[in-house]
């Protein structure tokens, strides 16, 4: 439910959840998140609160989506994959719509305009995001003690993944074009989301335990995430 509070837009979002929790989204949007009951009353008064975090993130976050790499599909131009950039070179001698050999990206010349050499690089994203992903969360689950549902690769728009109720995890293809250090921090995680669905201490206290240095990764992918994008 889109609403406005003042001179905030926001997206009100209900569950079963105990707490009220702000989330400014990969795209700048604002969702607000609240128990079934909390009143509009309840809900004005916690964005009201939240209300100068709300905007030193969001002037934080146009700062930091302020150099946003707008990508061409033209010879030369660098697209991402395991926090390497490579250069793309439009050929018309090959049969997949998208290679990665020898050190460049290599499209298919009838693949060149954008929507299907966005397809043709979503396909190659998601294809190698099945081939590493649910190796990584089997190689953490198995430390933390956990058992997640299925694991899939698809398009969350603003989030870089998601853990459902029943233990089903999410991966943005997007995931892909981050160092392999980046993907494991946003797989432990989601993976600490099936003991702890809330960014709580104690969720951040499992984190801890499996990756000390997760500040570290976080702040990485704050700060370059605008840039992991066609």
């Amino acid at each position: 439910m889109k609403r406005t509070y003042k001179d905030i837009d926001y997206t009100l979002r209900r569950s079963d959840r105990k707490t009220g929790s702000i989330y400014i989204e990969r795209d700048g949007a604002v969702t607000v998140l609240v128990p079934e009951a909390l009143t509009d009353v309840d809900i004005d008064a916690l964005i009201e609160r939240k209300r100068k975090w709300i905007y030193t993130h969001l002037a934080e976050w146009a700062d930091l989506n302020a150099a946003r790499v707008e990508r061409e599909y033209v010879n030369g131009e660098g697209f991402l994959y395991l926090g390497r950039s490579y250069r793309l070179r439009l050929t018309s001698d090959q049969k997949p719509p998208l290679m990665l050999k020898n050190g460049y990206f290599l499209l298919r010349s009838d693949h060149k305009e954008a929507p299907r050499a966005d397809a043709a690089f979503r396909a190659f994203y998601r294809e190698k995001g099945n081939a590493r992903i649910p190796d990584r969360v089997a190689h953490f689950s198995a430390r933390m003690s956990e058992t997640p549902g299925a694991i899939r690769i698809i398009d969350l728009k603003n989030r870089w993944a998601s853990c459902s109720k029943t233990g089903h995890l999410n991966f943005h293809w997007k995931c892909m074009m981050a160092p392999p250090k980046i993907i494991d921090y946003i797989i432990v995680h989601e993976l600490a989301h099936l003991r702890h669905p809330n960014h709580t201490d104690a969720f951040w206290n499992e984190v801890d335990k499996v990756m000390p240095d997760y500040r570290e990764r976080k702040t990485w992918l704050r700060e370059h995430g605008a840039g992991m994008d066609l």
